[in-house]
């Protein structure tokens, strides 16, 4: 039996040349970068390297970017430790968020606005121009949604914040999560106006435990966690060096992704789909939609079950995002979108990626349709 990947969204495979690279600093190059002597010294270089590489990619300054463990607390950083220096702050996000942007600014006690979402899973950047108050510390908006791949406008919406901060003695930071954007879209900070952007290594071909908090220079955070003071402060604790250079060489390889390929693919599920499957729906705006993201709803099939019978013929997809598929309520984001219950719990997230093969599309589109016709006669749909 085939064992096919489709959930490129939830985490990708250590490209090669990465863990090359990430192979000697487990054993030979081993050394704590804040020793002074050669052994750390040739760690802290490692680190400079990845830093130098990143700040590339990100069109920034070295001093501008945190390495740290994961996504979730680059995004817990950027939304706790602006929201910490600031007083009676207000937030202004939309509703399907990552949990963790959702969950951080929950805890922080902060006055809350979502943003309204439409149908097609898009806010409009206007919106935040209305719901901007005289107490607004923060506005943060995922660049790409990880369950239905929807690219929000957030070039747009740097902006309305600059030229409100202008107004303002008070300033508006602008945090984005470009975790699912990093590998098709660009992130560099000076074009997309903002101040805080999280990029994870896990999905972009890096090593887990590693990710990247871009903050922009005066951007004041107050810190998670106290110790050493290890990046600025930020990120106390004696740095991973394999992970932090194998991060280097994976966002260093992003432009080797064949994108245009990614999107025929793409397209080519979704039209297929369509003609060989009725009652199904297409969850999110196809025009802007990231290159590698399909969600559907498949009328009177659950979700969950399409999954399990695809596993079995050695398919691997989601029914959303990989951090919340261990609960039986319906996905939060295809709600805020306007789906009942019934159809969310209908969804299945087809994600692809790099090493995905026309063949790998093949045998998927071959055995999608009779799994969904043999739960629909099970439902008695």
């Amino acid at each position: 039996m085939q064992r096919i990947y489709l959930d490129y969204a939830a985490t990708t495979p250590v490209d090669s040349a990465v863990f090359e690279k990430m192979n000697p600093f487990f054993t030979e190059k081993f050394g704590n970068p804040s020793s002074l002597h050669s052994f750390g010294q040739e760690a802290l270089f490692a680190m400079d390297e990845a830093r130098e590489k990143i700040t590339d990619f990100l069109g920034c300054k070295r001093k501008e970017v945190l390495f740290l463990s994961s996504a979730t607390e680059a995004n817990n950083l950027a939304v706790l430790g602006t929201l910490q220096t600031e007083e009676k702050p207000h937030v202004i996000l939309p509703p399907f968020e990552h949990k963790a942007v959702l969950e951080p600014i929950k805890k922080s006690g902060a006055e809350v606005s979502y943003l309204s979402v439409s149908k097609e899973g898009l806010i409009r950047a206007d919106e935040v121009k209305e719901q901007i108050k005289e107490n607004t510390a923060l506005v943060s908006v995922g660049y790409v949604n990880s369950e239905v791949g929807m690219i929000q406008p957030v070039k747009e919406i740097g902006e309305i914040i600059k030229e409100k901060n202008k107004q303002r003695k008070r300033k508006i930071f602008f945090h984005t999560d470009a975790v699912q954007a990093a590998n098709y879209l660009s992130c560099n900070v000076e074009e997309l106006g903002v101040d805080l952007l999280t990029i994870s290594g896990h999905k972009i071909y890096g090593p887990k435990g590693s990710a990247v908090l871009y903050k922009r220079e005066g951007v004041k955070l107050s810190p998670l966690f106290y110790g050493a003071g290890q990046e600025k402060g930020m990120k106390p604790g004696t740095e991973n060096i394999a992970a932090i250079v194998g991060l280097g060489v994976a966002v260093e390889k992003i432009k080797e992704n064949k994108i245009e390929k990614t999107k025929v693919f793409r397209d080519r599920i979704i039209d297929d789909v369509f003609s060989k499957i009725q009652g199904t729906k297409l969850n999110g705006s196809k025009e802007k939609r990231i290159a590698n993201n399909i969600n559907f709803t498949f009328d009177g099939a659950e979700g969950e079950s399409i999954m399990i019978a695809l596993d079995r013929e050695g398919i691997a997809v989601s029914t959303g995002s990989a951090c919340a598929s261990g609960s039986l309520e319906p996905s939060y984001v295809l709600l805020s979108m306007g789906l009942s219950h019934r159809e969310a719990h209908g969804s299945l997230r087809v994600s692809l990626g790099r090493f995905t093969t026309d063949e790998e599309v093949d045998y998927f589109l071959e055995k999608l349709p009779p799994i969904i016709s043999k739960l629909r006669k099970i439902s008695g749909k």
